[in-house]
């Protein structure tokens, strides 16, 4: 799928500045920078859902409590 972004100056500037840098092709760096973003995103998701559902339901373990439902090693 091909998209077209249009930037101002200063932002294709910066963006081929960082580009560079980061010995990165324009398509490269925008498309990490997108990947990046949208984990970013999901991440927060996750955490706003185990956070409403841990309001619900405040129970907390100690760490050996966990490792021993989770069956780690020891």
């Amino acid at each position: 799928m091909a998209v077209t972004i249009t930037f101002n100056k200063r932002e294709s500037e910066l963006i081929k500045s960082h580009a560079k840098i980061r010995n990165m092709s324009v398509s490269e760096f925008v498309r990490e920078a997108v990947r990046e973003r949208l984990e970013n995103e999901m991440d927060l998701q996750d955490y706003m859902k185990a956070k409403a559902e841990f309001k619900k339901n405040p129970v907390t373990c100690s760490m050996e409590e966990a490792e021993k439902e989770l069956n780690y090693p020891t």
